[in-house]
């Protein structure tokens, strides 16, 4: 009885995705996977509007995988 009520706890999954947005302006958007460990996420992408690389800073979590 114990054993079956372990394996029916939910766990929660290990990454996250989350939305990544702009900062040139230009309302660009991408969704990516991120560690739930990890702290806010800030990167260097494609901005095809601009056609440069520019930062994209986490505006929201989408889901957990």
């Amino acid at each position: 009885m114990l054993l079956s009520m372990v394996s029916l706890a939910k766990s929660k999954s290990k990454t996250i995705l989350v939305k990544m947005v702009s900062q040139a302006g230009t309302g660009y958007s991408f969704n990516t996977k991120r560690s739930r460990l990890w702290e806010k996420l800030m990167l260097l992408h494609y901005d095809p509007v601009v056609r440069t690389k520019v930062l994209f800073v986490e505006q929201k979590k989408v889901r957990s995988l």
